[in-house]
């Protein structure tokens, strides 16, 4: 079974900062108390929106324990991998048109 514990308050302050940090614009659903219905949208600065959830338990690698967070453009059909908080920012941020 997936869980999300791995979804503290400051893993969320992480991402807003990153997201902050990289110039998009974003906000979340605030359900920072019930992490799987979390989700945050970032526009990247083509216009296009991005949904960012927090991975299950079952995606995370040991390896990579701040890669807790993936990102889906549903204007593309792009997802971005299981990636930490600032690598999905820029992945949203750099991505080409």
């Amino acid at each position: 079974m997936a869980t999300f514990g791995h979804i503290t308050p400051e893993r969320c302050a992480q991402l807003g900062r990153a997201l902050t940090s990289a110039g998009l614009s974003w906000q979340d659903n605030g359900h920072q108390d019930r992490p799987e219905f979390l989700t945050y949208t970032a526009t990247d600065p083509h216009g296009r929106r991005w949904t960012i959830s927090p991975a299950t338990s079952n995606q995370i690698t040991p390896s990579k324990p701040a890669s807790l967070w993936q990102a889906r453009c549903a204007e593309n059909s792009h997802s971005s991998p299981v990636s930490s908080a600032r690598a999905v920012a820029e992945h949203i941020r750099y991505l080409p048109a």
